[in-house]
């Protein structure tokens, strides 16, 4: 027999860890390979996971609710073939010593602790997930304190929650003086526990709870993963991405008539709505490949221009906003964008969008203007350079160049930059080009096939 590990995938571009919502599987089940093992929630996708492997769950070493860290362990199985080395060799050092070979390492680190206890918590008494470490050092939370109830003692977000929810926070002060080490004993026991993660140093300070009063009446609400990787995620984008912010006015007289003399033709043939939506998505992808600079991501040391044009679009539902991509948009018509703006939606809504549909976006654009916005300020999608809102087409009296005053349908392009890729000058130029693509699209000028 052999035992293999499942780690935690990269189910998205930029994604850094994924919590566990819902195990589909329990210890002692058997599985084929591709069988889903776990639901997983990240800033950007519901996904499952699936089995690499055939043969029998031996161990769930993460918990619902857990956060874990790309290519973190989440379980183990146990497979066919390969006999016992190989299974010895596969397996953690911790897990598959024997428990006589344990109980030296763990007496010298706690020589007051019961070697019984010890032995049943070494396994996995210090393996902290990132979630549980940042849960820790925030409400300043001794680890070496707290009991695990996850598997080998394995300390879960679930067990801190409780620890602060009670009062009764144990900090490194308040160690009691029996269990603290000698201080000619620290640095060797040090070394045992791994280290946090270390953060960047333009990386954001959580915020620190709030304690706001709950009067009678009022409803709380449990923050949802989902809704916690998202907030994660724009207070990255805010905190490293210097935000500039510019808009520019569209007439959108002809493209309205245009595309309202071919609704009603276009859904009866097509089965699916032709929306302005789909023009604005086409013409930023033709603007993308003029103006390739504005296609680009800030990785660090350098700026990374990309050579694919895939446009990622907002989609939002009840408590969440998803942003799947539109790849090679440039190469596209405007029936062909039009039924993936569609098709994505249906399966945002249903909870069927996959991971592959939501990777690889080099460009936002969001469709503010669905729920009558006229002018908003989008937080760009990180780590992308920017974010076009196309707020709502509305009827406005316009000056002509005649000096006649004429009712125009009129939208507004707002867009938000990275100031260290992207400086105005070469954004205004785009915008100024996404405006004429617009304003010149009609029956004479524009084909939909």
């Amino acid at each position: 027999m052999a035992v293999e590990k499942i780690t935690m995938p990269q189910l998205g571009e930029s994604v850094t860890e994924g919590t566990i919502s819902r195990w589909i599987v329990s210890v002692g089940d058997k599985v084929n390979k591709y069988d889903p093992l776990a639901e997983v929630m990240t800033d950007k996708v519901n996904a499952e996971i699936p089995s690499s492997f055939t043969g029998t769950i031996k161990e769930l070493v993460a918990e619902d609710g857990d956060t874990l860290a790309v290519g973190e362990i989440i379980c183990y199985i146990e497979t066919e073939g390969g006999g016992e080395a190989e299974a010895t060799a596969d397996a953690p050092k911790e897990e598959s010593a024997p428990a006589s070979a344990s109980a030296p390492a763990a007496k010298s680190e706690a020589p007051s602790a019961p070697a019984v206890e010890e032995d049943a918590d070494a396994p996995n008494k210090r393996r902290y997930s990132p979630a549980v470490l940042r849960l820790a050092q925030e409400n300043n939370v001794d680890l070496e304190q707290v009991k695990g109830s996850g598997a080998g003692g394995r300390i879960t977000r679930k067990d801190i929650q409780a620890v602060i929810d009670s009062g009764n926070i144990p900090t490194a002060d308040s160690k009691p003086a029996a269990t603290q080490a000698p201080a000619t004993e620290a640095p060797k026991a040090a070394p045992a526990a791994p280290a946090a993660p270390s953060a960047p140093a333009s990386a954001p300070k959580a915020a620190q709870p709030v304690n706001v009063p709950v009067e009678a009446g009022d409803i709380e609400i449990p923050v949802t993963g989902v809704r916690k990787a998202i907030a994660a995620n724009m207070l990255r984008s805010k905190h490293e991405a210097p935000h500039a912010w510019t808009m520019i006015e569209v007439d959108a007289t002809n493209l309205v008539e245009y595309r309202n003399s071919l609704k009603s033709e276009f859904k009866k043939k097509e089965g699916y709505n032709l929306t302005f939506f789909a023009f604005f998505v086409k013409a930023v992808a033709q603007a993308l490949k003029e103006f390739p600079q504005i296609n680009s991501m800030w990785a660090g040391d350098k700026i990374v221009q990309k050579k694919d044009i895939n446009i990622s679009i907002a989609v939002a539902t009840d408590d969440a906003l998803y942003v799947p991509v539109i790849r090679n948009a440039d190469e596209k018509t405007i029936k062909g964008i039009a039924r993936e703006i569609t098709e994505l939606a249906n399966k945002v809504r249903a909870g069927k969008l996959t991971s592959a549909e939501m990777q690889g976006g080099t460009f936002t654009v969001n469709n503010t203007g669905s729920f009558g916005s006229v002018q908003s300020q989008g937080i760009i999608n990180y780590p992308q350079a920017a974010i076009l809102q196309v707020e709502s087409i509305v009827k406005r009296p316009v000056v002509m160049d005649h000096g006649m005053i004429a009712v125009r349908d009129m939208v507004n392009l707002c867009m938000s930059l990275d100031h260290r890729v992207l400086d105005g000058l070469v954004c205004g130029r785009f915008l100024a080009r996404v405006k004429e693509i617009i304003e010149k699209m009609s029956k004479e000028n524009t084909s939909i096939y």
